[in-house]
């Protein structure tokens, strides 16, 4: 029975969801904004123990060569030891890639891009958190389009967004962290060091052909990286639910070749990252706090799938494009639980780190939505006023980050009043997620969100 009402739920909320669309479709058809949105994600495969299958998956597609990408800390463990040996029981060659960056560069994704192609792979797997998914995207999509230089398909205004028109060889993506959900989305983040800012690569044939999603393989994931990578699983839910519309995006392309993976909120992606903030609230805490717990780290492995499924065709906002710059420009910062050999702000930090001001200021654009998201997650919204919904979901995830001991704000991270310009500069180039948010801001919003992130508590 309660999958019945679960299933009940999702159709209710897909019919009034599609309702409130079809009454504003009249408005947007005439003009130049869109008036169609594209579902595109990776096949999942949930279970525990489940990676242990990708021998037979990769036996079943017939490749020959596979380029088997990981980092040093994941080479370590004990889950790509089990990975490995499943593709050994299945006589599946291979090759093993294990000098992905945390948080990889334009030159760390080029050094993967020479070794896939140097290396004449029929296929790919990705074994590990976000940055290894991302570049082992990266090198498929150049190995399999090997004319094509870096900028090619980077976004603009940074790179020459050319549409990927040429087939991708298979991937394969097996996430060791419960957070990114890079194994469901055609997204691949770096930092560009000539400009000193973040970008990336969004199309959706950088999708893995199938992501195993395997709880087991959180066993080993440490307090911190479970607690970052949770809250890159909330801001993810959140921002792709407060999104602009889909039908309020312009331009609508000329040609369905153009139409982004960035598309805006649509009924669609709000099933499914309404459904993630649901799991946050009742499990994030607890797969911080006990890592035994393997209920909350299986069901937060489950989130992530659905918030990536939410953003990536829905899109993040503005935590995520100011995240970049605070990444990108890092100090000294190092987090306990990340053994880098380099200053490092973790992703899933960066992107909370500002979520209370990015929530205060979209809150006036869509009350309604940073109200309901508020109560998923617990707030009390009974007596809430609507020109308070932002304070309320501010407060809320400002709740969240106090219990599980986020450092207070930018200041904590090394950054002061004196950074505001540099941040807002590398915020500025993040127009493929900025221009996503619910309201719209000039500069001086910008700075002001920041200088309001100084210190969160």
């Amino acid at each position: 029975m309660a999958a019945v009402r679960k299933s009940s739920n999702l159709l209710k909320t897909l019919h009034r969801s599609s309702v409130g669309i079809f009454r504003n479709q009249q408005h947007s058809a005439s003009g130049d904004a869109e008036y169609a949105i594209e579902m595109a994600c990776s096949n999942i495969r949930y279970g525990l123990g489940v990676s242990k299958e990708v021998g037979m998956d990769f036996k079943n597609m017939g490749a020959k060569n596979v380029c088997v990408v990981t980092d040093k800390n994941i080479a370590k463990l004990a889950p790509m030891k089990d990975i490995c040996e499943a593709l050994d029981r299945e006589n599946v060659k291979y090759t093993v890639y294990d000098e992905t960056r945390v948080e990889p560069t334009d030159g760390s994704f080029q050094h993967a891009i020479n070794f896939a192609k140097a290396g004449g792979f029929d296929s790919f797997l990705a074994v590990g958190g976000g940055s290894v998914i991302d570049t082992c995207k990266a090198a498929n999509l150049y190995a399999s389009c090997p004319d094509a230089e870096l900028l090619d398909f980077v976004n603009a205004p940074i790179g020459k967004a050319k549409p990927v028109v040429d087939p991708l060889k298979p991937l394969i993506a097996i996430p060791t962290t419960a957070g990114t959900g890079s194994e469901t989305t055609g997204v691949a983040i770096f930092d560009h060091l000539p400009t000193k800012a973040k970008t990336g690569i969004a199309n959706r044939a950088l999708r893995p052909t199938l992501g195993i999603v395997d709880p087991l393989l959180l066993q080993s994931m440490p307090n911190r990286v479970t607690c970052y990578s949770g809250f890159d699983v909330l801001c993810h839910a959140l921002e792709s639910y407060t999104a602009i519309p889909f039908n309020e995006r312009k331009p609508r392309p000329s040609n369905p070749l153009y139409r982004p993976a960035y598309q805006g909120s649509n009924p669609i992606s709000d099933v499914w990252t309404k459904q993630a903030l649901h799991v946050c609230k009742l499990y994030l805490r607890d797969a911080v706090r006990d890592p035994g717990n393997l209920e909350a780290r299986s069901e937060m492995h489950l989130a992530s799938v659905f918030a990536g499924i939410g953003f990536g065709n829905a899109g993040v906002h503005l935590c995520h494009g100011m995240s970049y710059p605070i990444s990108g420009l890092v100090k000294s910062f190092k987090s306990s639980d990340y053994d880098t050999d380099h200053p490092l702000v973790p992703h899933g930090l960066s992107v909370v780190i500002t979520a209370p001001a990015v929530f205060r200021f979209c809150g006036p654009a869509c009350p309604d939505r940073h109200l309901e998201a508020a109560a998923i997650l617990g707030a009390d919204v009974t007596n809430v006023k609507r020109e308070d919904a932002g304070n309320c979901l501010a407060d809320i995830v400002t709740k969240y980050m106090q219990d599980l001991e986020v450092p207070d704000g930018l200041s904590a991270l090394g950054y002061s009043s004196s950074d505001i310009p540099a941040l807002v500069k590398g915020t500025i180039p993040q127009e493929r997620v900025t221009k996503i948010a619910p309201r719209p801001q000039t500069e001086e919003d910008l700075a002001f969100m920041l200088e309001s992130s100084m210190k969160n508590y």
